[in-house]
This record gives C-alpha cells, structure tokens and sequence, in this order.
C-alpha cells in the first residue's frame, strides 16, 4: 500500500521541519511514504474563507485519484490511541491500494474535499497549530509502523 500525507502550506518552523522529515524518512523504511504539500493560497485578504477552503479543496481533489482512500485530519474526527491506529493501519495496508491523509489548510475543508473523503480522523480532543499537527502526525504514524512490527519504540 502507498501512503501519501497532503498538506495545505509548506511548514514554516524550521524545527519542526527537521523532524518532521526525521519522521518521514523513518516511515520510508517501513511502507512506501509520501509528502505533497500544497502552495499556499495568495492574496488572501482578497478572499472569504469559504473561497479559500474552495480554492484549497480544488487543489487537494487534483491529488486524489478515484481509487485513493482519502483521510481528513479532522477536529470531528475518529480519535484513536496509538495502538489503535497502529490496527487501524494494518487492515488498511490489507485492504486499500493507496492511502491518503490531508492536513487542510487553517480553515478546514471545502464540503467537496468532506463528499470526497472516505474517513476523518482526530489527533485529539485539544485545538493543535497546523504546523504541530503535522509533526505529531508523523510521529503518531511512524509509531504505529513500530508497533506494527513489535518494535520497541512504544511502550505499554
């Protein structure tokens, strides 16, 4: 299974850069990984929120393709422990032949990127800047790879 994380925006703190692709390398290792990250919109001022989700979800709906499992990082979404994402993502991996996540941009998503998307999932409970969701992503994901595999990364 391929796996692809969609982000609206390129992450502007260079800390969190650095482990992020930390993370995403380590991913590598374990399923095939990929990054796409989205430009972000310009002359905003000019715009609505709802004309940038728009905009935004266009350019998100470019990347998806008919047969992709398409999975919104989403404030109302499925909150799962860290083992139960790791289960989550094996039956995937059994079942799905590509597997999107997208982290939208600071208004959300367009209701077309919602019809499209097949499942939501929630990091937690508590509000995260878009730039730390995509850290604590990557390493929520890189962890369930770990426990996937019976590593030691995760401890009970």
């Amino acid at each position: 299974m391929k796996t692809e994380l969609i982000m609206v925006g390129k992450t502007t703190n260079k800390h969190f850069a650095v482990c992020i692709d930390d993370y995403v390398e380590r991913i590598g290792h374990y399923m095939p990984f990929g990054v796409t990250v989205i430009p972000e919109l310009k002359n905003t001022k000019k715009l609505s929120e709802a004309q940038q989700k728009q905009l935004e979800g266009e350019q998100i709906l470019r990347l998806v393709q008919p047969g992709d499992t398409l999975v919104l990082l989403d404030e109302h979404g499925a909150e799962m422990r860290s083992v139960e994402l790791a289960s989550w993502l094996q039956r995937k991996q059994h079942a799905v032949r590509r597997l999107v996540f997208v982290i939208g941009g600071p208004y959300g998503f367009s209701d077309d990127v919602y019809a499209r998307a097949n499942e939501k999932v929630s990091l937690s409970r508590m509000t995260f800047s878009h730039q730390m969701v995509r850290l604590v992503f990557t390493e929520q994901i890189y962890r369930a790879c770990t426990i996937i595999k019976g590593e030691p990364y995760h401890h009970e």
